[in-house]
């Protein structure tokens, strides 16, 4: 298979129990998922750009991808994440780049194409429905932080997410966490917001909990189905990627067996595997 990853690489300083490290983050972890994943002859082409004066932080992993569409960026952009409080982090960032360039290529050279919206800037919506235009494989949308405004301090806040039908309209399946997912429709109950989701050309809505799983809807027939799963039990000692890995994870399962049972229980796994900090050497030992 051939599979695209887009979104923007980021410069993580995680702020934790007092002490900040410098961590490789943003479409890194989604990258992370699929490395996981892939068979013999797979490939993922990553769309992304990065500062060559930073690109220690992510070439251990970033050279095992095709880097064809990666471009160099003066500079990347930044993030203070505070992740000892419950709940949703706090994020603040230190630099914000614009939108991504995307490379003028024939889309349908791949199987399957991975939109992760981690800075929330990384394309807008005119460049998403170019790219399902021009695509007749499924289009997979990770929301992410296109869920948070942004204030004159550069911290990120939810809120309504803005035209966001002329998203939704390009999009095959959907993720979200339950934070996210308010800011998509602002229902109480989330099959209710599923299904208004899904009135727009959705095929499959995700929704990632936190320690309480994970629920996939879908349409079958006239009617909305559910997979619900609990979260995987295991002690946790890392907060972040656990969601970008579960996307990929999902995504590369999917196009591999359109098994949604089977690709719910593979993400959850190794969602559960990121929180537990093992995802690396499950890497290691693969690859």
């Amino acid at each position: 298979m051939n599979i695209a990853l887009i979104g923007h690489s980021i410069i993580d300083y995680v702020s934790l129990k007092g002490k900040e490290f410098v961590r490789p983050g943003g479409i890194y972890y989604s990258a992370l998922g699929m490395l996981s994943q892939i068979k013999q002859g797979d490939n993922i082409f990553l769309i992304t750009g990065v500062d060559k004066n930073q690109f220690s932080l992510f070439n251990s992993l970033y050279g095992k991808l095709r880097t064809d569409y990666v471009y160099n960026l003066s500079d990347m952009p930044s993030v203070l994440l505070i992740t000892d409080k419950e709940g949703e982090r706090e994020e603040i960032y230190k630099n914000l780049s614009g939108k991504l360039s995307l490379p003028e290529i024939d889309w349908n050279d791949f199987d399957g194409i991975l939109i992760n919206m981690i800075t929330g800037f990384d394309i807008d919506y005119n460049q998403l429905a170019d790219i399902k235009r021009n695509f007749n494989g499924p289009v997979y949308f990770d929301v992410h932080t296109l869920a948070r405004g942004v204030d004159s301090r550069n911290r990120r806040s939810f809120r309504s997410i803005p035209e966001i039908d002329k998203w939704l309209a390009n999009i095959d399946i959907l993720q979200c966490n339950e934070s996210e997912l308010k800011t998509v429709y602002d229902y109480s109950d989330r099959k209710e917001a599923a299904e208004e989701i899904m009135k727009h050309g959705v095929k499959i809505v995700l929704i990632t909990r936190g320690n309480s799983g994970s629920q996939l809807f879908y349409i079958s027939g006239d009617r909305t189905e559910t997979i619900e799963l609990k979260a995987e039990d295991v002690e946790e000692v890392n907060k972040i990627g656990c969601g970008d890995v579960f996307g990929s994870v999902f995504f590369y399962s999917y196009l591999s067996t359109r098994d949604l049972n089977y690709s719910l229980k593979k993400a959850n796994y190794f969602a559960g595997l990121t929180a537990a900090g093992k995802i690396e050497n499950i890497i290691k030992a693969k690859l």
